[in-house]
């Protein structure tokens, strides 16, 4: 596969264009954002790390039948990818409310939820990605009822299957933010863009501790030495 021109340059990541018009080779840089771009750091090899964990993530899923534009990492920085519009809805996986949902709903960061909650975001920066509905996303012609409930249908299954392999390495998946998109060769529906500690609270099962993009929005430190450890643990588990 030819590596051409870059397509996007983005904050985190590198988009470039291949010799194949339905493939996409993205490129992860060292940058970490937060509050939609307001604090910015750059952490050295966190971008190697979040492009091997995406890679094992993704790649898990693929395998189990939830399919992805992933195809395969191909350098320490780079995965090759399909080609995808991508839709700007967020769909938020959760089992604990935390975060904005925790200030939204006035209850203490964390706490458990008996159910499995599946949000709804506009993916808009200058609006600060504000929680919708599906109402609200067909109004405004971003997807259909059907492929809303089709994305919720994935989140959950996704969310299922990455919650039992975090188990497996000793980490709860607290929350996962997905984005989807259509893929340009038939036009499908498919989970684009990481999945991370960038996109996913996780947290040590033993002792509680923030493994994920929340050590640098609370100033926690250590943000590279916690992701090592996230893919460290997926690692040991020699997922096929």
């Amino acid at each position: 596969m030819i590596k051409k021109e870059l397509l996007f340059d983005g904050n985190e990541k590198q988009v470039f264009a291949t010799d194949d018009p339905d493939k996409v080779i993205f490129r992860y840089k060292d940058v970490t954002l937060a509050y939609n771009s307001i604090k910015r750091a750059r952490f050295d090899g966190k971008g190697k790390l979040d492009n091997r964990i995406s890679a094992i993530l993704l790649g898990y899923l693929n395998s189990h039948g939830v399919k992805t534009h992933f195809i395969e990492q191909t350098g320490e920085r780079e995965q090759l990818c399909r080609k995808i519009e991508i839709i700007p809805l967020q769909v938020v996986w959760r089992k604990r409310i935390a975060g904005d949902l925790a200030l939204l709903l006035g209850v203490e960061d964390g706490t458990p939820a008996p159910n499995t909650i599946v949000d709804l975001r506009y993916n808009n920066d200058s609006l600060e990605d504000p929680f919708i509905n599906k109402h609200h996303a067909v109004a405004l012609g971003l997807a259909t009822y059907e492929e809303i409930e089709g994305m919720y249908d994935v989140a959950r299954r996704a969310g299922e299957l990455l919650q039992e392999l975090f188990h497996k390495a000793g980490i709860e998946l607290v929350d996962m933010r997905l984005e989807f998109g259509r893929a340009s060769d038939n036009g499908e529906i498919i989970i684009a863009d990481e999945i991370s500690p960038d996109t996913c609270r996780l947290w040590d099962e033993e002792t509680g501790e923030r493994l994920d993009k929340d050590r640098f929005r609370l100033d926690l430190s250590d943000v590279v030495a916690s992701y090592r450890k996230v893919l460290d643990g997926l690692e040991n588990l020699n997922i096929r």
